[in-house]
């Protein structure tokens, strides 16, 4: 299994690390005294790639503005511009915010707020954590967190349209005690709009609290807050101009679902029983209390039903109750009052046998003498229908009709708890699919979409009882076995369904031939927890794809590679810097305006005597965490001044810092000692330095900055418009050198968002009296590009990759000659 897929199957867990993250960091930061973190301790740490989901929110006489955003932040609000007020964002979005911002802000607390958004039909569960700060500069600041929880799942409108009545999807907001407060519509069928007498427009992402309407009124709120809180179902009625209206409520956590039905025409006839009983659409009848027979139905109760009028005359009233229910429902006519408008669901039996769900409404009278009671009934058949398939669609895969991830785990933390009551064992399948991707490639989507439907019901069949299939996402699934199962019996099951998965396909006239591999994991040893338990299979199951796919392997505790090997590294770093395994390689920087070579980049290289080179994006976070980088960085900063001293006296070295080696407070003296041993003049030497060395400590490591400045060292700022705050790191200190990054020098040629950032840099460099250098510079068509906009210097594979020490003098005879051949 790839990492790419390792890391969708654990979205969820990682989720709830970086909410338990950013609580534990706020904690951390919040001093004695004080009742807020500060700003600075808290969004100016080391974020990572939680910076993607942050945003950050000002608030200025009780309204918000949305201050920074991070990339997965901006996807989430649809909108990439900064500093907007929070208005000008998508109603969900602003309902979350406010929610999670206004209630952090009431509790000095960080608070978990979920937000459901609709988007392309499918509602996707958010959770949005705000971490209420204060500022040294004044004013309170808000960070939020985003990111996607659970499963999706599809309101269809075709599922809305399957009733008469009008059914509206809420979603619950909450106050600051985590109890519902409002409700917001987010999704209706058509109608609504015409039961309300609204325009359909008007209704959409509306709080039930502005609604000028009886549904917005506050005892219609009790209600639903109550159902809420009960987590159950209610039904009661309102009236509307000259209507009455019933509402039917079902919940499913904080969504629910509220069906609207137009009862005013069966009050209208209850009041003229005889004049519009006969004609009346609703199916009615009249029943005699003491013998049960019916003494009266209407046509709509005949048609209804099926039955004749003769027969129906001749019938009691339970033959049309089920027989299980005969019992049961007698027993609650016993106990029937004046008047009945039931909340019960009853099921009554058609002529041909079929069922019907229906709510009753009754009220006591005479007729021809004799005590009798009578009834209209609501056939809310399809509403029940209805109700279920949204039920199910939130517990269960859209394509596949599987068990989804959120209903997956849910039911394996069960099966986990009664396993460990009854000392029993639970096993986990996970299942990837084998040149599922080659079909997706070849055929298409649609035909991997058919594939999938294929494998679900070949899944399908292989589960018994309480086991249970579900797919997790893209090509992978999973299966439980609840039932105390053995080793052996697991393995017999995968050997099984590995042969069913493999049997080819027929699929529009094309054969189609896949594989599948699967791990295992069995609690109580591999996991007691569902999320340790699905972390070891997938360990289990990558394992198998390793070892030539079509098989299955049970986890073992030395699976855990990804361990093994950071242990491994970390052994082999601690020996490297002893050993002499590290080298350093330049690569040359161009000034524009001279065409010649005006310094050289110092590029850190670790060759392993077994492994060979190893890439500095895999050793240096290793390095920094084992706290190696502060030896090795000195190590760097001598090495590269030592080789520089023998360079041409115009040409220049840059060596990178890492943000941990100001953490040391020994760094100016350990470029001083590099400078005063190697000889070289302070002025020929360049430290590059990226914006994260501001996000800590940032008073500090600006002192420690212009401490180097002081010695005549030029300062650099790498990465330069990449982060959030780039411009406001130019106003806390005066650097000598910007570098454009690469990724906007990549498509200087083809975007011109790239061209017009380039210009934007360049012009304020000019205007701030600071170098800019371009990186990743590989063709001349970008090197025109640069020079046309006023960049000073470039560097990239369009001159030379980074060299070893050795060929430093062949690199500048060979640009000089390049120089000649330009001239």
């Amino acid at each position: 299994m790839s990492g790419a897929k390792k890391q969708a199957a654990n979205i969820d867990v990682r989720m709830f690390e970086d909410v338990s993250v950013l609580r534990r960091k706020w904690q951390a930061a919040l001093r004695p005294g004080e009742v807020l973190a500060r700003y600075e301790d808290v969004m100016l740490g080391s974020l990572g790639r939680l910076a993607d989901h942050m945003m950050l929110l000002k608030r200025d006489h009780g309204a918000f503005a949305v201050s920074r955003t991070g990339r997965y932040a901006q996807k989430w609000l649809g909108d990439e511009r900064w500093d907007i007020p929070i208005e000008a964002l998508p109603p969900d979005c602003v309902t979350a915010l406010t929610e999670a911002a206004g209630n952090a802000i009431a509790n000095s607390r960080p608070y978990l707020a979920t937000a459901h958004s609709m988007r392309d039909g499918m509602v996707r569960t958010y959770d949005v954590l705000a971490l209420p700060t204060f500022s040294r500069w004044g004013g309170t600041l808000v960070g939020a967190y985003v990111n996607e929880r659970g499963a999706q799942y599809n309101l269809l409108d075709a599922i809305f349209s399957t009733t008469d009545g009008g059914v509206i999807a809420l979603s619950t907001i909450r106050d600051a005690t985590s109890g519902p407060s409002d409700f917001q519509i987010v999704h209706h069928n058509q109608a609504v709009a015409k039961l309300l007498n609204l325009a359909d427009r008007s209704l959409q992402w509306q709080r039930l609290s502005t609604f000028e309407h009886p549904l917005g009124s506050e005892v219609v709120i009790e209600q639903l807050k109550a159902a809420v809180a009960k987590n159950q179902g209610s039904q009661f009625e309102i009236e509307s101009d000259d209507r009455n209206l019933q509402l039917g409520v079902t919940v499913f956590a904080d969504i629910l679902s509220l069906v609207i039905s137009d009862v005013t025409p069966l009050k209208r006839r209850e009041a003229s029983f005889r004049l519009l009983f006969d004609s009346n659409p609703i199916p009615m009848w009249v029943f005699d209390l003491e013998t049960m027979a019916f003494l009266k139905v209407n046509d709509a109760a005949v048609q209804h039903y099926g039955y004749a009028r003769e027969t129906f005359l001749q019938m009691k009233v339970h033959e049309i109750w089920p027989k299980d229910e005969w019992v049961s429902y007698t027993r609650l006519l016993q106990d029937i009052d004046k008047t009945c408008q039931s909340d019960r669901h009853w099921r009554h039996v058609k002529a041909d046998g079929s069922e019907v769900c229906v709510l009753a409404y009754g009220r006591r009278l005479t007729l021809d003498h004799r005590e009798g009671y009578l009834v209209a009934v609501v056939d809310i058949t399809e509403r029940r229908k209805a109700e279920a398939r949204i039920a199910h669609m939130a517990h269960h895969d859209g394509l596949t009709d599987l068990a989804n991830r959120a209903l997956h785990q849910a039911r394996l933390r069960d099966a986990l708890e009664a396993g460990h009551a009854l000392g029993e064992r639970v096993a986990i399948l996970c299942i990837d699919l084998d040149l599922f991707k080659n079909v997706n490639d070849s055929l298409g989507h649609h035909m991997g979409d058919h594939l999938l439907q294929k494998v679900a019901d070949r899944l399908r069949s292989q589960v018994r009882g309480n086991d249970l299939a579900a797919r997790l996402g893209g090509d992978e699934f999973a299966i439980m076995l609840a039932a105390d199962t053995s080793p052996k019996e697991a393995s017999d099951i995968a050997v099984r369904l590995i042969q069913a998965l493999s049997v080819p396909y027929e699929i529009d006239g094309h054969q189609v031939v896949i594989g599948a591999s699967i791990g295992i994991a069995l609690s109580p040893g591999d996991g007691t927890s569902s999320e340790e338990l699905m972390r070891n299979a997938d360990m289990a199951l990558y394992r198998a794809k390793q070892d030539g796919r079509g098989v299955h392997r049970f986890f073992e505790r030395e699976m855990d590679h990804q361990a093994q090997q950071r242990r491994e590294m970390e052994t082999d770093l601690r020996r490297a810097l002893a050993h002499g395994e590290f080298e350093l390689h330049y690569q040359p920087v161009v000034d524009i305006a001279s065409e010649s070579i005006s310094g050289f980049e110092a590029l850190l290289r670790w060759r392993h005597p077994d492994k060979g080179m190893i890439s500095p994006a895999e050793f240096i976070p290793v390095a920094e965490d084992i706290g190696l980088i502060g030896p090795l960085g000195e190590w760097v900063l001598r090495e590269g001044c030592k080789e520089a001293a023998n360079w041409p006296s115009e040409v220049r070295i840059a060596i990178n810092l890492s943000p941990l080696q100001f953490r040391s407070r020994n760094l100016v003296q350990v470029v001083v000692s590099a400078l005063a041993n190697s000889g070289l003049p302070p002025k020929r030497l360049e430290l590059e330095i990226t914006e994260s060395v501001f996000l800590a400590e940032t008073e500090a490591n600006i002192a420690i900055l212009h401490q180097l400045r002081e010695l005549g060292v030029s300062i650099s700022l790498d990465d330069f418009g990449t982060g959030y705050s780039s411009l406001s790191y130019l106003r806390s200190f005066p650097f000598d050198k910007i570098k454009i990054d690469r990724s906007f020098v990549k498509d200087l040629a083809k975007r011109s968002d790239c061209v017009a950032i380039v210009r934007a840099i360049s012009g304020l460099g000019r205007s701030l009296n600071i170098t800019t250098t371009a990186e990743g510079v590989e063709t001349t068509d970008q090197l025109d590009w640069l020079r046309a906009e006023g960049c000073n210097e470039v560097q990239g594979f369009l001159f030379s990759a980074a060299r070893p020490a050795a060929e430093i003098e062949q690199l500048l005879l060979r640009f000089g000659a390049w120089e000649s051949r330009a001239a």
